[in-house]
């Protein structure tokens, strides 16, 4: 790490200590903070289970689970178990209320939606979604559960709106598996990872201003989903595999000797093609402090085409 960006988190880690007497202001408005969330509930006593939950998870606990919780605030365990585990409330309505609120604050015309897979490493088979499947925190393929994301950015923040778990097809076809986990009916259904940002994309989508969709190279790996995007008239910046097959339309065809069909350009994986680039074609760009170091990245645009699953040539795109 640069001396002088370890001096310039030091100053990052100052800013974010809150004094405890800052704190203790802040608990009396949580319930202000809630009321328009808890509202949609029925009964009382789960808008006393959620306030207890989230003064919970703001505490000076270690471990925060609802044992430690309830304890903590001098409840008995099972009725916050209960409440968090299997009580019937819904939760749609809370997120319909935070993208509201989101919307109305920050929302721009040129805010960006972010569509995030996650994934959660699991010791056992019980937790709903739980299989071997590739693991980002491990870096490997492991017992975990993946949810994919929808973060909503703009010039005055930014923050995560809405969520879908993933269920692999292993879970969807197990009815007893579904019915011992407690999976609601109408989610028993396999969807894809890109299948569940397009739902989270018709829920919220028109209710959030913006301008672009982005995604990591998982979300931009299929190319129906890239199309997809575009029918919809939606702008998007997705990253792709390297190993994801195109064509550079700003580069010279080959030579026609004026016999047979027109040669085209050759197919190229994008890591290759990135490569071959000559140093002066790209432009560098600091975009922010990470936890690291700054983050720069160099960038290039260009026309291309992508080839699609049948091997032909898809529509052209910047890159």
């Amino acid at each position: 790490m640069e001396a002088r960006y370890a001096t310039r988190k030091q100053q990052l880690l100052a800013e974010c200590q809150v004094a405890p007497e800052i704190f203790d202001q802040v608990l009396p408005r949580l319930a202000t903070f809630m009321a328009p969330f808890v509202e949609t509930f029925c009964r009382q006593e789960l808008d006393q289970h959620a306030h207890t939950y989230l003064c919970g998870l703001l505490s000076d606990l270690a471990r925060k689970n609802v044992e430690s919780i309830a304890y903590r605030f001098g409840q008995d365990r099972l009725p916050l178990q209960r409440f968090m585990g299997w009580a019937p409330w819904e939760d749609a309505p809370l997120r319909q209320e935070l993208t509201r609120q989101v919307a109305e604050q920050w929302g721009h015309a040129d805010g960006v939606l972010v569509f995030d897979p996650s994934s959660f490493p699991k010791s056992g088979p019980e937790s709903v979604g739980v299989a071997r499947q590739w693991c980002g925190r491990l870096g490997k393929v492991d017992n975990c559960q993946v949810a994919v994301y929808l973060g909503y950015v703009s010039g005055q923040g930014h923050t995560l709106v809405d969520m879908r778990l993933y269920l692999p097809k292993e879970w969807t076809t197990d009815k007893a598996r579904l019915d011992k986990a407690g999976v609601p009916n109408d989610h028993r259904g396999y969807r894809s990872r890109h299948q569940l940002a397009l739902d989270m994309l018709q829920a919220s989508g028109t209710r959030l201003p913006h301008g672009w969709i982005a995604g990591d190279d998982e979300m931009g790996r299929p190319y129906w989903f890239r199309r997809r995007l575009d029918g919809l008239g939606e702008r998007s910046m997705l990253a792709v595999p390297g190993n994801t097959l195109m064509r550079d339309l700003e580069t010279a065809p080959p030579e026609h000797n004026s016999r047979g069909r027109r040669p085209q350009r050759p197919w190229q994986r994008v890591d290759a093609w990135s490569a071959s680039l000559e140093e002066g074609a790209w432009k560098r760009i600091d975009v922010r402090d990470g936890s690291q170091g700054p983050l720069v990245v160099d960038v290039v645009k260009r026309r291309v085409v992508a080839r699609t699953p049948r091997r032909q040539q898809g529509d052209e795109a910047l890159v």
